[in-house]
């Protein structure tokens, strides 16, 4: 038990030969409150695509209570939300990515045309992506429900992904290229090729 005792006294020693006193209570209380910072407004603090961390914090029981009944099918699909919605469009009547593009910001505006023509293809009941899906798994799952789709929107999927993700910039020839892309996708799904 004494070598221990040494062994602690000795570090404390060491501790305070490098930092007075009154650094290290700073230092604590620094650690202290940002622990205590992060504790607070755990998880939002944690990015939202990592797996959510168990909670230590005592949860309430809530009092039982019956269930509401289930409500029919057709109040459900009245109820539930799109993921995507179709072609965003401001209150002037200007497109969102046409907007952007006029504003200069190509790259924006390449990935709203992507995901109004994803919103497009979502509505006709084409794809049905859940979040997190990527824009190539969109575009194959679309290719196999509707091939003739398969083309124009591997090449915006693929002019997405060089911008975006590539960092490649973007100009009005990319966005007019994304455009043209986009359109003929519209255009096969609208023209009833499977």
């Amino acid at each position: 038990m004494g070598a221990v005792t040494r062994v602690w006294d000795e570090f404390v020693a060491s501790v305070f030969d490098h930092v007075s006193p009154g650094l290290l209570l700073l230092l604590m209380l620094a650690a202290a409150g940002l622990l205590g910072s992060l504790w607070y407004w755990y998880p939002r603090w944690i990015p939202r695509r990592w797996p959510r961390l168990p909670t230590w914090k005592k949860r309430a029981k809530r009092p039982k209570t019956k269930k509401a009944p289930a409500p029919k099918k057709d109040e459900e699909e009245e109820e539930s939300e799109p993921l995507f919605e179709p072609e965003v469009v401001l209150p002037n009547g200007m497109l969102l990515a046409d907007r952007l593009a006029s504003e200069g910001r190509y790259a924006e505006a390449i990935r709203q045309r992507l995901r109004d023509v994803v919103g497009d293809l979502t509505a006709a009941g084409v794809v049905s992506p859940l979040p997190g899906t990527t824009a190539a798994e969109v575009a194959a799952s679309a290719a196999q429900h509707r091939p003739a789709v398969a083309a124009p929107l591997g090449g915006a999927t693929d002019l997405f992904s060089e911008v975006w993700y590539g960092d490649r910039p973007a100009d009005r020839v990319h966005d007019d290229h994304m455009r043209t892309l986009t359109g003929e996708v519209r255009s096969r799904m609208t023209g009833g090729a499977r």
